[in-house]
C-alpha cells in the first residue's frame, strides 16, 4: 500500500467533506459500472486490505457458480465526481480473486494493460507507449428507440441546420461550440488533458474532441472518463450523446482513431531522419505487426455489429490494411504535418468507442510488439506505402481488406490469436468468452426483423 497516496486521499476526504466513496470499473464488453460506499472512519484502509465483493458473472467475467470477486481501488486515480449531488471521491478499481493473496484477476483490463507495458520493455527498444485518442460523437436534442415483438424503431432529432462542408464549421452552423468548451473544461477538471475540439464532418451534429498523449493505462482510463463526463454533462443539458459508430444512414460515422508512438528514456523511439516519413525500423516493424494482425485486431478494436456500417468506402473510414502519409483511406495514416521529432507517430484509424479500451489498446500494442519481434516489414508484406489508394478492379487482389462484418472479425481472431497470448496477457479463456458474447450479439441482431426489411419485402 502506498502510504503517501493513502494519506493524500484521506486528506481529500477531510478537506472536501467527502461523503461517498465510488468505485468504478468496466465489464468485459466495456460498459461502465460502479458501487458506492458511505464514508466512515478508516474506509480506504479497509478497502485496500479487503476490497469490496461483487458478482463477476454480471460483468461477463465468470460463470455464476464461480463469480465471487473483489474490487480494490487504485488510489492514484482519485478524482472528485462532478455529477453526484453528495461530495463523492471516485476511483477506478482493479479486480481481484478471492484467494488468500487477493491475486489479480487475469481478465481485468487494467491488469492486462500493466502486463503488456512490461512486455514492451522486454521485447522492444522502448520503455513506454504513448497514445492520443480522438473522440468522435453526435449530439442529439431528442432520442427515441425501442424494440418489441411487433415494433422496432429509432428517432433522432438535432438542433443543427443542414450544412455542407461541416468539418470545422463555424457559427451560426456550429451550434454546440459552447457545449464543447464547457465539456473540455470539465474534462480538464478531472485530469483529461484536451488538445482541441471542433465540429466534425457529419452534418447532423457530429463533434470531435482530441486529447494529449498519455501512457496506455492512463489513456484507457481517460477514454472511460471522457465518455462518462460527456454523457453526464449532456444529460444535465437535456441533450443526448452517442459514440455509436454509425448512428445515421448516409452520414459520417464515429471513430476513435488513436495516435501512437513509443519512447525510450523520454525520447521518441520511432524517429530517424531521412527514412520514409522519418520513421525508423522499429516503427516500421511495429506498423507491420498491426497491419499483419489487423483483421484479428478488429474483433477488439471494432467489436460491434454497428462498427462495420462505419467501415465502408466513401466516408473517410478505412477499409484496407495499408499505410501511407496523409492517407485517410488507409488503416494507418502517418501525419504529414508533423515536423517535431518528439511527435513522430502514426495514427491507427479503424477503432471506435464501442471497444473496451483496455483490451483494444493492449491488443494493438501486442500486435506491434509481435511486428518488432518478428521484423514484419509492412512494405515487404504488401501493405504499402500508399499515398493514394488504388481500389480499381486490377489492383483489388493485391489489397488486404479489413473484415466486412463482426462475423469475419471473429473468424480472423479464431485463426490468428497467438500474438495476443504473449506473456499471458490475453488468455484462452478470455478469448473464448469474448467470442461467445459477440456471437450471441450477432445472433440476436441477425434474427431480428429490421425496419428496412419492411420497406423492401412487406408488399413483395
Amino acid at each position: 500500500m502506498n502510504t503517501n497516496l493513502l494519506n493524500h486521499c484521506n486528506r481529500l476526504i477531510e478537506e472536501k467533506g467527502i461523503q461517498v466513496i465510488d468505485l468504478k470499473s468496466i465489464d468485459l464488453t466495456g460498459r461502465l459500472h460502479h458501487i458506492s460506499l458511505p464514508v466512515r472512519k478508516g474506509i480506504l484502509e479497509k478497502l485496500m486490505s479487503e476490497g469490496v465483493g461483487f458478482d463477476a458473472s454480471s460483468y461477463g467475467f465468470s460463470k455464476v457458480e464461480n463469480s465471487d470477486m473483489v474490487q480494490i481501488p487504485d488510489l492514484s486515480t482519485a478524482v472528485i465526481d462532478l455529477f453526484r449531488d453528495a461530495p463523492t471521491l471516485s476511483f477506478y478499481s482493479t479486480v481481484h480473486l478471492t484467494d488468500e493473496k487477493r491475486s489479480p484477476f487475469p481478465q481485468d483490463g487494467r491488469y492486462m494493460a500493466k502486463k503488456v507495458e512490461k512486455l514492451l520493455q522486454e521485447y522492444t527498444d522502448a520503455d513506454k507507449s504513448m497514445w492520443g485518442p480522438e473522440f468522435e460523437f453526435y449530439i442529439f436534442s431528442k432520442v427515441k428507440y425501442d424494440t418489441r415483438t411487433a415494433s422496432s424503431y429509432y428517432e433522432l432529432e438535432h438542433a443543427e441546420e443542414f450544412h455542407k462542408n461541416a468539418y470545422h464549421a463555424a457559427n451560426p452552423f456550429d451550434v454546440y461550440d459552447d457545449f464543447r468548451d464547457e465539456a473540455c473544461r470539465l474534462l480538464n477538471q478531472v485530469g483529461v488533458d484536451v488538445k482541441y475540439h471542433h465540429h466534425e464532418v457529419g452534418e447532423r451534429g457530429q463533434q470531435e474532441i482530441e486529447t494529449y498523449f498519455s501512457d496506455l493505462l492512463t489513456t484507457a482510463d481517460n477514454i472511460v472518463t471522457s465518455k462518462y463526463v460527456l454523457m453526464n454533462y449532456a444529460r444535465r443539458e437535456n441533450l443526448f450523446i452517442t459514440f455509436m459508430p454509425k448512428p445515421m444512414y448516409q452520414q459520417a460515422g464515429n471513430g476513435m482513431h488513436v495516435h501512437l508512438y513509443l519512447t525510450k528514456n523520454g525520447k521518441n523511439a520511432f524517429y530517424e531522419k531521412g527514412k520514409y516519413a522519418n520513421l525508423n525500423d522499429q516503427a516500421r516493424y511495429f506498423m507491420g505487426g498491426i497491419l499483419k494482425h489487423g483483421a484479428a485486431l478488429s474483433a477488439f478494436t471494432n467489436p460491434s455489429t454497428n462498427s462495420y456500417k462505419r467501415l465502408v468506402p466513401g466516408f473517410e473510414a478505412p477499409v484496407v490494411l495499408t499505410y501511407g502519409q496523409g492517407n485517410r483511406a488507409s488503416a494507418i495514416r502517418i501525419p504529414k504535418y508533423i515536423n517535431n521529432p518528439d511527435e513522430t507517430r502514426f495514427e491507427y484509424r479503424p477503432p471506435d468507442a464501442t471497444a473496451n479500451p483496455y483490451l483494444c489498446l493492449s491488443a494493438i500494442l501486442l500486435a506491434g510488439i509481435d511486428g518488432v519481434v518478428n521484423k514484419i516489414d509492412p512494405e515487404t508484406e504488401g501493405f504499402g506505402p500508399s499515398e493514394k489508394l488504388d481500389m480499381s478492379d486490377k489492383n483489388r487482389d493485391k489489397l488486404s481488406f479489413l473484415p466486412r462484418n463482426l462475423d469475419e472479425a471473429l473468424d480472423a481472431l479464431e485463426l490468428d490469436n497467438e500474438f495476443l497470448k504473449r506473456g499471458g496477457v490475453f488468455t484462452d479463456q478470455l478469448i473464448k468468452q469474448w467470442m461467445k458474447i459477440k456471437h450471441e450479439e450477432i445472433s440476436a441482431i441477425g434474427t431480428m426483423p429490421h425496419p428496412f426489411e419492411f420497406k423492401m419485402y412487406f408488399n413483395l
